[in-house]
């Protein structure tokens, strides 16, 4: 008869096509079996009856703001809001900590800071920004996932902070990111386009939120994307965009990808549940770039994920301190949303309770979407034997988010006071409960840097021709 460190009993554990009825033996930290029924004996026995087994969320964009703003956020408070939120790996951007992430010095530095402070397993992008062609190469060497450049102004206005990246570094960052067999992320937002509308709203004298919608039109976003893309093209480089907020902007990256681009995207929950309409109401909280949309634009987005064509979700966890979010100047107010601990619960709540989406499409959008596009399949991503035991058991009972819940830093989370359709009762990383309802985080940080398996980013083919009429 079979012994494991751990077994999950009586769970619907959801597998890549599937949700069946399973026990999951766990053992020296991996998934050593799944069974119908009966699995034999274990050190710790987990009764999941009632519950369902998803493989642990990995958000593919957090900004936990190492080192130099811990007061932002930082990674001990960060990765336990993820845990809570059934996160089990994040890949922290190269912003908004000073210095960014754009050097290898500081890529080591950042390593230091996350061993034995993260609750989860985590890896990082570097950034791609003027002057730091040369560090590519040696940031690849050290272990980044891909780059991370921004189209449009990047917000930081200390010294040494994150910059965007003009045309031609743009360009030549792509010819050297593919010569890598890397992958570059970005932020797709014309500079050009923003820049002018915002100047044109201050000169005016507004200051509203409607304004501040006005100053980032979706077409802003379609330029930026439509000229990565062809940069892209004559280079031959990875992409993925992040926080992509349009239908429009995301059929036409799937059109690309349909003529052969390698290329992916993501949105994030907040585009998913609110909308333009809304924003006022809801308060500086929910102030992002690019900013919310519109019902019909939010409607699309959700057809677009029902049909496959969108790839993951992510968080964009993004913190500051409660004084940057307290102003009646809506262009003055810090852009950024601190949803951590929130997404894996957003999305299966209103994807699979409110929608009817099946179990198995969302969880390849928060766990094995992100695993394969970053090279962390097979080991993370997956309910499958062999596989690392990163879980999170979940609830489908409604509750109420209050902020007392929360465990970031500052609990600014905009989405406190929503009725939730789920929760997360457990969070385990690599077999080990890293969090749970009851006693919230528990024990040591056990982060590990989470092992990228290949260089070379895998692509995509998730989406088929009918993805592109979903929206009509």
């Amino acid at each position: 008869m079979a012994h494991y460190d751990t077994v999950i009993r009586g769970g619907q554990v959801v597998l890549a096509d599937r949700v069946l009825p399973l026990d999951i033996g766990i053992q020296d930290g991996r998934i050593a079996a799944l069974e119908v029924t009966g699995l034999a004996t274990a050190d710790e026995q987990i009764d999941a009856t009632g519950q369902v087994v998803v493989p642990g969320m990995i958000d593919a964009h957090v900004h936990l703001n190492e080192p130099g703003l811990d007061d932002w956020e930082g990674v001990p408070s960060g990765t336990s809001a993820l845990a809570a939120g059934g996160c089990t790996t994040c890949i922290d951007m190269p912003l908004n900590g000073l210095p960014p992430t754009t050097t290898v010095e500081a890529l080591q530095a950042k390593l230091a800071l996350f061993e034995r402070r993260s609750y989860i397993d985590y890896a990082f992008w570097g950034g791609l920004v003027p002057g730091n062609l040369p560090q590519l190469a040696p940031l690849s060497d050290g272990g980044v996932i891909g780059y991370k450049a921004f189209m449009s102004a990047a917000g930081g206005k200390q010294e040494g902070a994150f910059r965007e990246a003009d045309d031609l570094t743009l360009y030549e960052g792509m010819s050297h990111i593919a010569g890598l067999g890397r992958i570059l992320a970005l932020h797709a937002e014309s500079e050009q386009i923003t820049a002018a509308l915002t100047a044109a709203q201050l000169r005016s004298g507004a200051r509203s939120a409607q304004a501040y919608l006005a100053s980032r039109p979706v077409y802003a976003e379609v330029e930026a994307v439509k000229r990565a893309l062809f940069y892209a093209r004559l280079t031959g480089c990875a992409l993925h965009f992040v926080h992509i907020s349009s239908p429009e902007a995301a059929e036409l990256i799937v059109q690309a990808r349909l003529e052969g681009q390698d290329v992916t995207l993501e949105t994030c929950p907040h585009y998913l549940v609110w909308t333009a309409e809304e924003l006022e109401a809801i308060g500086p909280l929910a102030k992002c770039a690019p900013p919310l949309r519109s019902q019909q634009d939010q409607e699309g987005l959700w057809k677009l994920i029902g049909s496959g064509a969108i790839d993951m979700i992510t968080s964009d966890h993004s913190p500051c301190p409660p004084e940057l979010k307290d102003s009646s100047d809506w262009f003055a107010i810090w852009g950024g949303i601190s949803g951590a601990q929130s997404s894996l619960e957003l999305l299966l709540g209103e994807g699979h309770v409110r929608r009817g989406l099946e179990l198995p499409l969302l969880c390849r959008l928060l766990s094995s979407n992100p695993a394969r596009r970053f090279g962390l399949a097979p080991a993370k991503g997956a309910i499958a034997p062999g596989a690392d035991a990163d879980l999170a058991l979940v609830d489908f009972t409604a509750y109420r988010l209050q902020r007392e819940h929360l465990l970031d830093r500052h609990r600014h989370n905009p989405y406190a006071g929503r009725q939730m359709y789920c929760r997360v009762t457990r969070t385990l990383v690599r077999g080990k409960t890293v969090y749970d309802l009851k006693h919230q985080v528990a024990g040591p940080p056990l982060g590990q840097p989470a092992r990228q398996l290949g260089c070379k980013p895998e692509s995509l083919q998730t989406a088929s021709r009918s993805a592109l009429t979903s929206t009509d």
